[in-house]
């Protein structure tokens, strides 16, 4: 399904709003993105061509989407917090033929103009400056009769980055018209695992560049229900959206549900979430302790899923059943799991080792990066997929992650996993945000670091520090407690969740 259906069926039914501001109905959605695939098609864009959109959380990301959707082209969202040289980059990467700018965003714009290609065509929505056309009056000229034909067009997003450099996951354009069944669809896996359906209202509290983010809300349009967009995340402003919007399903990742846990009880209690369905997490492993409090809190209602934006693979695990396998991110519902060492042999059930997802199909690749591609693949079997993380798989086939290969500590010849300390430590009520990794030490190879972020009113100094330690040692075995703790007042974390330990560890090696 696409707007265009939903736009006759149920045209007057909102498709998306941010949370303080007035709806675009299904109607109004596939109006202005027939004028921008118009307008595209106009300036010469072609099947396979793309476009860039750079924003804040905004309505037009849709308009965006579904334009470039029904015209057979990529797009791809580009992170709002980039540097002009960062968004210029992923612009040169990508190919983009377009740039869709908000003017909430002009100073970036500002920077970036001159760095683009000079035959990038450049649109502004909600203002203008100075090198760019007004987003309004070129939709506004447009018919909204669609186009003839309408192949379905992808999305390509960009990797986080929290290993190096960003990279595009593409994947090929099937040939397939956008209303065809046969095409290719968000809404698969949230038909699968959620309850979501057209009477759905569905909150995103993350930024739309985000893949999940972006993913699912396009999900819920495909299958016809409201997408409610939060301009940025604040955990009392979450709570007060669901019940103004009558929220039914949402998702978050385990730093927010953290941050929702250390409100005061009293702010918890304040709202009614009785309209709540499901609340989805995913992007990071879980706390044992924070998931158990959140059901505790919402009911059997917290399920958890684990892929990544790459899309090799999905597992899936109900709130009902987690209690059985605490920990666990699930059984597999999209490829077949195994478990590999360093060497590409499997290993065996309950020990650790390289997730991979067995597909028979080629997934996607990154793009303008043949070797990366590569490295996702295993050495001896094609069609087995990683993107890195380490996990074991129990007798029953569900699976438990442990870190990101490129995160895990090595110290004395033993593996270290900084998730498990890091999960432990975040329940301290003394620690607001907390990143453990590896720095270089002469004689066990790497020591355990850790820097955490006070929680408001939490004094640093070293007499927290040596509560937090003694903390730790309570719930780790001797070898995973930190040898330094350091206080940072604020950790880089992007908005997704994903902690940035690449920038943080820098900032503790050797020049």
């Amino acid at each position: 399904m696409y707007p265009a259906l939903h736009a006759r069926t149920h045209p007057d039914r909102v498709a998306v709003r941010m949370s303080d501001g007035p709806g675009v109905t299904y109607a109004e959605l596939d109006e202005r993105s027939i004028r921008l695939a118009r307008e595209l098609r106009g300036r010469g864009l072609q099947v396979g061509d793309g476009i860039a959109i750079l924003s804040e959380n905004h309505v037009r990301f849709f308009e965006s989407y579904w334009a470039a959707v029904r015209s057979g082209l990529y797009i791809t969202a580009i992170n709002r917090h980039s540097t002009p040289e960062e968004a210029a980059y992923i612009m040169a990467d990508s190919g983009a033929k377009v740039l869709i700018c908000s003017h909430g965003l002009r100073e970036t714009a500002v920077g970036l103009l001159p760095l683009l290609d000079p035959d990038v065509h450049r649109m502004m929505f909600d203002g203008v400056i100075d090198g760019v056309e007004t987003y309004e009056d070129l939709l506004g000229r447009q018919s909204a009769e669609p186009l003839d034909d309408e192949p379905r067009g992808q999305l390509m997003l960009y990797s986080s980055g929290t290993t190096g450099r960003p990279k595009g996951v593409k994947r090929a354009l099937t040939g397939l018209r956008v209303d065809d069944a046969a095409a290719p669809r968000s809404s698969g896996l949230a038909r699968k695992i959620t309850t979501i359906d057209e009477e759905s209202v569905y909150l995103v509290p993350a930024p739309l560049y985000h893949a999940a983010a972006f993913n699912w809300s396009i999900a819920v349009q495909e299958i016809g229900g409201t997408v409610v967009v939060m301009p940025k995340w604040d955990p009392e402003e979450f709570l007060a959206q669901i019940e103004r919007h009558r929220v039914t399903h949402t998702q978050v990742v385990p730093t927010m549900m953290v941050r929702l846990l250390k409100l005061d009880p009293e702010i918890r209690t304040r709202h009614d979430l009785s309209s709540l369905q499901g609340l989805l997490h995913s992007a990071a492993p879980c706390p044992v302790d924070v998931k158990r409090q959140m059901l505790d809190w919402l009911g059997p209602i917290v399920d958890e899923y684990y892929t990544g934006t790459e899309g090799i693979g999905v597992t899936f695990i109900a709130a009902r059943d987690w209690g059985e396998r605490p920990g666990t991110v699930g059984r597999s519902v999209t490829g077949v799991i195994h478990i590999c060492d360093d060497d590409g042999a499997e290993v065996g059930t309950g020990e650790v080792g390289t997730v991979y997802f067995a597909r028979d199909d080629v997934p996607f690749n990154y793009h303008n990066d043949d070797v990366k591609t590569a490295g996702a693949m295993h050495p001896d079997r094609p069609t087995w997929w990683t993107i890195g993380d380490m996990g074991r798989v129990d007798a029953d086939g569900y699976l438990y992650l442990t870190d990101r290969k490129a995160f895990m500590i090595i110290s004395g010849g033993v593996n270290i996993y900084p998730a498990e300390i890091e999960g432990h430590m975040i329940m301290h009520p003394a620690v607001a945000d907390v990143a453990v990794f590896g720095l270089p030490d002469a004689d066990m190879g790497e020591y355990v670091h850790a820097v955490v972020q006070p929680a408001e009113g939490s004094v640093p100094g070293p007499e927290l520090a040596a509560q937090l330690l003694e903390f730790a040692r309570e719930g780790l075995s001797r070898f995973k407690v930190p040898r330094v703790l350091d206080f940072r007042d604020v950790l880089p974390r992007m908005e997704s969740g994903k902690l940035r330990k690449d920038v943080l560890r820098a900032d503790y090696l050797p020049v």
